[in-house]
């Protein structure tokens, strides 16, 4: 479900999909993603609406994608035997996502 929430950085009300939830000491935190930013933000409880009636209705201008078969790589440095070397990761680095825009661009 599409909910309406105001993002901070942006300064305006924006369409999101809630991905997560978690309780603070003075209220609950939604973790969501902007649909027509393609941003992901924390939004505090009472920053979240329903979105009602056509506006629904409106295509999402962003679209949560990946790349096929495209697993991270980080360099792996180990100091006590002088080598480095590329191997799996959890996430993408910085520098690899700077270097992907980059090649968009």
């Amino acid at each position: 479900q599409v909910y309406v929430v105001f993002s901070e950085e942006l300064k305006c009300w924006c369409r999101a999909l809630v991905e997560s939830v978690w309780r603070h000491t003075d209220g609950y935190q939604f973790g969501c993603f902007l649909v027509d930013y393609a941003k992901y933000c924390s939004v505090a409880s009472e920053n979240i609406r329903v979105l009602a009636g056509a506006f629904a209705e409106i295509p999402h201008r962003a679209k949560k994608c990946r790349l096929h078969c495209t697993k991270p790589l980080t360099l792996h440095i180990d100091y006590c035997e002088n080598t480095a070397k590329i191997g799996p990761a959890k996430r993408w680095d910085t520098a690899a996502i700077q270097h992907f825009r980059k090649l968009l661009e």
